[in-house]
């Protein structure tokens, strides 16, 4: 195994474990074992400890996520995207047992122990919400309604995801789909003059 691999992996392996378990109720041997890493490789690669490996572990994820969300809006437009992000978390939480959510969260509810992935939680969320924002906004909305419904649709999914887990149902998460698209479609089509 490659250095650049087993640093990789755990990352992945963490931002899996933390989406499904917590920060706080991970440890850190479990994360070695989930990646299948050599036991003395996390303060190798991760000098700081756990609150480095929960930073970056939510740095990577946010980012990933942060590139399908540009990705769906340059290639698909909004609802698309909308309905892509959805309908990946629904199949998450079923696939999982109700226990796999946002990767980034855990960082943003468990963040006292680790301020710069508390920080780095906030800056993929707004990261989020901006590229929403800059899509609405070229297709028309004014720049301070664009952002508006971006953040609604980041707080939107992210506390049905929180709902979906707590009420083991896909409920929340679906009739906030529902609701989002046609606040989209409302906007959007007043924009067209439709």
């Amino acid at each position: 195994m490659s250095r650049s691999t087993a640093r990789d992996d755990m990352l992945r392996s963490a931002a899996l474990l933390f989406r499904e378990k917590g920060v706080e109720a991970t440890s850190l041997a479990e994360v070695i074992e989930h990646a299948g890493a050599p036991r003395g490789s996390i303060y190798h690669h991760f000098p700081r400890g756990k609150p480095q490996l929960v930073e970056e572990a939510t740095r990577t994820a946010g980012a990933l996520m942060g590139s399908m969300i540009s990705s769906g809006l340059a290639n698909e437009g909004p609802a698309a995207t909308l309905r892509a992000i959805i309908g990946g978390f629904r199949v998450q939480l079923e696939a999982t047992d109700f226990t796999a959510g946002c990767p980034v969260a855990p960082a943003a509810l468990e963040g006292a122990n680790s301020p710069a992935a508390l920080a780095a939680a906030g800056e993929s969320f707004t990261s989020w919400e901006d590229s929403i924002a800059a899509s609405l906004w070229q297709r028309g909305l004014p720049q301070e309604r664009s952002r508006s419904l971006a953040t609604m649709v980041i707080s939107s999914f992210e506390g049905a995801l929180i709902m979906a887990k707590a009420q083991r149902s896909t409920v929340a998460l679906d009739r906030v789909e529902v609701e989002l698209l046609q606040w989209l479609e409302v906007a959007l089509d007043g924009v067209d003059g439709r």
